[in-house]
């Protein structure tokens, strides 16, 4: 399923196709449970990605540790 978020860190609104059903995200989004008991086939990344927008490129950049 297409999903599109605006990414909370840039603003950026992004497009990706993710593997769950309509009904699993409309219960998460009705706060029916917490995304990663909803959405455990989901890795990490595409569960940030339905909560905030933000892609693993975005939160390494923002959130980089400095030497």
């Amino acid at each position: 399923m297409k999903i599109t978020r605006k990414s909370i860190l840039s603003g950026i609104e992004r497009t990706r196709e993710i593997d769950i059903a309509p009904e699993i995200l409309a219960s998460w989004e009705r706060g029916e449970g917490l995304i990663q008991e909803l959405m455990i086939t989901l890795s990490a990344d595409d569960r940030e990605f339905i909560m905030t927008g933000s892609t693993p490129e975005e939160w390494d950049a923002t959130f980089k540790e400095e030497d």
